[in-house]
């Protein structure tokens, strides 16, 4: 399986947009599997800080000295 990655920009349509050095890449025949990554909208940096502090939450005292190491 080979793969051809690019971006491409979305609008209003409903199509994507294949740029022209990536169709020139592409086999003139045959089956090819698409799948779209868009950008993450959530808080990543957010949604890590919470997690980290819920799992910090049920340390003994004796593992404080982790605390510093991040």
């Amino acid at each position: 399986m080979n793969a051809i990655e690019f971006t491409t920009q979305l609008g209003p349509e409903p199509v994507l947009t294949i740029p022209k050095e990536a169709a020139e890449q592409l086999p003139k025949s045959g089956t090819a599997r698409i799948i779209v990554l868009t950008a993450d909208e959530n808080d990543d940096a957010g949604w890590q800080k919470a997690a980290y502090e819920h799992f910090l939450r049920d340390d003994p005292p004796e593992d404080a000295i982790y605390d510093t190491y991040r």
